[in-house]
């Protein structure tokens, strides 16, 4: 390489430091990586149901229609390929996970009728699981929201937008949060009370 078309290529690397474009590199990889993490705690609540459902049934074999509930939400929201760069794929990853929810609460609220299911080791061993994963869906959640808002600030600042403009960086699609203080709370999931909805079905 010829002296003068490094110092080209010096230039064109400082000049794009300077107007933000390794500050959209970074953003950009906090996002996924932060969605990575959402990912990884919607799996592990995932995981937890058939073990879940299979503890119900030797306890409540009568509740069917709440166990095939669960175990369908827990299909569709496995058939899903989200796109967390496609408002409506994100969408339709949020309203899955919410049935998921939904579906979850309604059994742990049947859990309430059958005091020897609430007293197996098994079950409660699940309780504590399943709590310890609602927090961490809050907190993957609300880490990738904030990685989300970071970002889209940054590729509207001037003159950062300039860049992103040039290299086609805009602004990613968010969850659809109705209430900011409620995904910054961990949900209790508490079998000796009616259970509140899990983390992420909003």
């Amino acid at each position: 390489m010829s002296v003068k078309r490094m110092l080209w290529v010096v230039a064109i690397a400082l000049g794009l430091s300077g107007c933000g474009y390794n500050n959209i590199q970074v953003a950009d990889e906090a996002t996924k990586s932060a969605w990575s993490e959402v990912l990884n705690q919607y799996q592990r609540r995932s995981d937890l149901i058939p073990n879940l459902v299979n503890t119900v049934k030797g306890y409540a074999d009568q509740e069917k229609d709440v166990l095939t509930q669960v175990t369908e939400a827990r299909s569709r929201v496995g058939q899903i390929k989200v796109d967390p760069s496609n408002p409506d794929s994100l969408k339709q990853f949020e309203a899955a996970q919410k049935d998921m929810g939904s579906a979850l609460s309604r059994l742990l609220v049947v859990s309430e009728n059958y005091p020897q299911l609430k007293s197996d080791q098994n079950f409660r061993e699940l309780q504590a699981q399943l709590e310890g994963t609602e927090n961490r869906i809050t907190v993957a959640r609300k880490r990738y929201i904030e990685a989300i808002q970071n970002f889209n600030v940054m590729v509207r600042q001037f003159p950062v937008n300039l860049t992103a403009m040039i290299f086609g960086y805009k602004d990613k699609p968010q969850f659809a949060v109705e209430n900011e203080r409620e995904i910054s709370k961990a949900p209790t999931v508490n079998f000796g009370a009616p259970a509140a909805a899990p983390a992420g079905s909003k």
